[in-house]
């Protein structure tokens, strides 16, 4: 007899996923209270129509694990948000910032879609995916109108096929010989490394402004630079092409020195966006194919994982790292 979808128990790595999808959300939409409280009224409808699908995968979360008999998670809640507060960021930050958290989830959903299984948690991820990628289709079509979002740089069109002749072309410490310059892949990958690290600076400048916890603040402070230090050095691999790295005059902090955000939850977003980094990092040191780029992206790999490490034991020590569920502990069950 065929079993229908809901008859099938869900497996450990679709409880995971959507364990995981639900820390997320959550938090997403307590940012997003935050930036419509204070939105303009054409960003207020970018950015409610994205609160408004992440209620609604809240919602169908919540309904699985219900029916399933699992424990709702905490996440975060009206406690983890300040409202009626000053804002912590200005001209066109919250769109900026939506255009980075949906490149996270598109990142996310699309991996949680080929490690689940059952077709209906499946088909959720394949339309979280699918509304990840539109919401980020429409928010860089609405930065690049506003001039405030850098394109990658414009290339002459090859007019023949090469075949890679000789190992210089892996080279990139060439002693007396020139660097060659970057191809298409590299500069892409890059230009996708700093665009994303520019966001998230600014995110760290207006976290450490407003972090009630001194640890937590000298931490952001520590993000602020790291993300400085891995613009700066990537940016010197595009100038040595004669390529200047991507930069905005928009979207900075305020000077607000008032929280709308938990200590608590600005340390998961910090560490939801270290582990992307870490992710980031390894693709743009695997798909090169200049030898001194994956040495350098390796070097910063292990600065943002000693980072996120880090940033792990504060979450523990202040009790704010809610526990993924847990395998049954078989030592314990047979004793």
């Amino acid at each position: 007899m065929h079993m229908t979808s809901r008859e099938v128990p869900i497996t450990s790595s679709e409880l995971a996923n959507l364990w995981m999808t639900y820390q997320e959300k959550t938090m997403l939409l307590r940012i997003l209270e935050h930036f419509i409280e204070h939105a303009d009224v054409e960003a207020k409808q970018l950015l409610q129509m994205h609160y408004d699908s992440t209620i609604k995968a809240v919602d169908l979360i919540t309904e699985i694990f219900k029916e399933e008999g699992a424990a709702i998670p905490i996440g975060f809640t009206a406690n983890d948000l300040n409202k009626g507060v000053p804002k912590l960021f200005d001209f066109l930050y919250d769109i900026m910032y939506l255009h980075m958290m949906t490149k996270v989830e598109m990142s996310l959903f699309s991996l949680f879609c080929g490690i689940s299984y059952r077709e209906d948690i499946n088909n959720l991820f394949i339309n979280l995916t699918a509304e990840s990628q539109a919401m980020n289709n429409q928010v860089t079509q609405y930065l690049l109108k506003k001039g405030v979002l850098v394109r990658p740089p414009f290339v002459s069109m090859p007019k023949e096929v090469h075949f890679v002749q000789e190992n210089q072309y892996r080279n990139g410490f060439g002693l007396f010989g020139e660097k060659r310059s970057l191809n298409t892949i590299e500069v892409s990958l890059i230009h996708h490394a700093i665009e994303t690290n520019l966001a998230g600076m600014q995110l760290m400048i207006g976290f450490a402004q407003v972090a009630e916890n001194k640890a937590v603040q000298e931490y952001l402070v520590k993000g602020m630079k790291l993300s400085k230090k891995i613009e700066a050095d990537l940016g010197e691999f595009l100038r040595h092409s004669y390529i200047e790295p991507p930069a905005t005059h928009a979207g900075k902090a305020t000077a607000s020195k008032v929280a709308p955000f938990s200590d608590k939850l600005m340390m998961y977003n910090t560490s939801l966006l270290t582990s992307f980094g870490l992710g980031t990092n390894a693709l743009g040191g695997a798909f090169s194919l200049r030898n001194d780029l994956p040495t350098k992206m390796s070097l910063l790999a292990k600065d943002i994982y000693t980072f996120a490490q880090e940033g792990g034991k504060i979450m523990i020590k202040n009790g704010w790292m809610e526990e993924p569920p847990q395998m049954e502990d078989r030592n314990k069950l047979t004793k």
